[in-house]
């Protein structure tokens, strides 16, 4: 009875360290932060149209060609992201293409929600300028021109009229 009993307890031990070591760890595949990179913004123009708005705009002065009548601002959201219960989701990412008919404005701009500790009070959301699709405008020093304080504030300061929809003017 002793040996039954013995080699039933080690059976039991055997099978639920086996069960055990085979569960998924479901708190490692979570990220808690989103950082882009240059392929995170490819292919901007295949991606959801959110909207086009055409001339001035009185409230964007001169930012996103906002003083200009023959500009157009595209917004586009990456895998037509949506928000959830108001906010968007870690890794959303919004771009805005702000051209005009004479070709002296072509300027890529986005937002990422990075999450995690960046940007904390704002959401978590980083602004870039970027080169083109798929490129990480490069200030005259080299550096990558992103941040949570891109341009002085300047990025921020205006989205912040936005706080209520997640500091995005053209939601989805």
């Amino acid at each position: 009875m002793t040996k039954y009993y013995l080699l039933t307890v080690i059976g039991f031990l055997s099978f639920t360290l086996l069960i055990s070591s085979c569960k998924k760890d479901d708190n490692t595949d979570t990220p808690t932060e989103f950082v882009a990179t240059n392929s995170t913004f490819d292919g901007i123009s295949t991606w959801t149209l959110g909207g086009e708005f055409y001339g001035i705009d009185p409230s964007l002065g001169a930012a996103h060609g906002g003083n200009d009548s023959t500009v157009t601002r595209s917004v586009y959201f990456k895998a037509d992201v949506k928000p959830v219960s108001g906010l968007y989701p870690l890794g959303a990412v919004v771009t805005k293409r702000s051209h005009n008919t004479g070709g002296t404005l072509n300027q890529y701009t986005a937002m990422v929600k990075r999450g995690g500790d960046f940007n904390v009070e704002n959401n978590g959301w980083e602004f870039f300028m970027l080169a083109g699709e798929g490129q990480i405008a490069m200030d005259e020093n080299g550096n990558e021109m992103r941040g949570a304080n891109l341009l002085n504030g300047m990025c921020i300061g205006c989205h912040t009229a936005a706080k209520a929809k997640d500091f995005i003017f053209t939601t989805r």
